[in-house]
């Protein structure tokens, strides 16, 4: 999926701790991203200040519906994502509030598009759609996730008309009810799990500066985005969750490990694997699959057992 692009795309980067102003020292370790490379660069003055994404990596001005003669202009691109159940929708218009500090929001079942604090209409309408199964919102892109047995050449019409519909009308596509944290399936924070915290360690840092800027592009091109849920620092296990398209794309795993988990062992010494978090609710599903699986294997073995003992003996195979 996204691991081979990163493995090519990553520039070069030095790691360097700051120097206690005490005796000269004759060689100091390298420890922060080069400065070359940094965004933006980083300097003694505002070494604890993060860095922000380059406009490229931001929702841009130029994205932002424009009117001519009191006609509202609209662009929908269609893009395919590494997911075949996952096409990504990119708009020309925001899809998140302005000023609204969540980087994304993910609805996982009819009811979390209904529910506060961030209920959609526009999200409800689409898991109206027969084989609709999520919907991920990004700053200007919609992901649609499908089941297996959809096909895309009965969903998507109903998908773009729906999105163009919901454009074209001026309302707010994403509404803000309550102070309640994100539930009943919907994925989403308060805040960005990758903004700077002034609590946060050195090692924390280095890992949400990597991820903010080298790792979260990438995978935002692909339909979808990640959540740091924490790193522990006995196991040196860094904990994040993938979103949108990558939850359920079959080479998540190989993105985690080669790309992801490679990278961040590679710069931070302290990081000794990635594991990906699975919510409440995936946790739930995943424990019922594996007993239905159980299931169907102790159905197979006893309807076998049944027939090699009811089969006559003229057919059972004789030593």
């Amino acid at each position: 999926m996204a691991s081979n692009r990163l493995s090519r795309a990553l520039p070069s980067l030095i790691r360097c701790r700051p120097t206690k102003p005490a005796a000269p020292m004759l060689h100091h370790a390298a420890r922060n991203v080069h400065q070359s490379t940094r965004l933006p660069a980083m300097s003694a003055s505002n070494a604890r200040i993060r860095p922000t994404l380059q406009p490229l990596h931001q929702p841009s001005s130029m994205l932002m519906p424009s009117s001519v003669g009191g006609v509202r202009s609209i662009f929908i691109q269609t893009e395919i994502t590494p997911n075949p159940d996952a096409l990504k929708f990119l708009l020309n218009h925001p899809i998140l509030p302005k000023g609204s500090s969540i980087p994304f929001l993910e609805y996982m079942n009819p009811r979390s598009t209904l529910a506060p604090p961030h209920p959609s209409p526009l999200a409800a309408s689409l898991m109206n759609i027969d084989g609709i199964t999520s919907i991920f919102y990004g700053a200007d892109f919609i992901t649609v996730t499908k089941s297996e047995d959809a096909q895309w050449a009965h969903v998507k019409p109903e998908v773009f008309a729906l999105i163009t519909e919901a454009v074209t009308s001026g309302a707010s596509i994403v509404n803000f009810v309550g102070d309640k944290h994100g539930e009943n399936g919907q994925g989403a924070g308060e805040t960005d799990s990758l903004a700077y915290d002034e609590n946060d360690s050195e090692v924390v840092g280095m890992i949400k500066e990597l991820l903010e800027t080298r790792i979260r592009p990438t995978i935002q091109e692909d339909g979808g985005d990640i959540d740091y849920r924490g790193f522990n620092d006995a196991t040196g296990m860094v904990l994040l969750k993938l979103r949108g398209a990558c939850r359920t794309c079959s080479s998540s795993a190989a993105t985690l490990q080669n790309g992801i988990e490679g990278m961040l062992m590679h710069y931070v010494e302290e990081v000794k694997g990635v594991k990906q978090v699975l919510d409440r609710e995936e946790e739930i599903a995943l424990a019922e699959f594996e007993k239905m699986e159980q299931k169907i294997v102790e159905r197979k073995a006893a309807a076998e057992l049944q027939s090699s003992t009811t089969r006559p003996p003229s057919d059972r195979a004789t030593p």
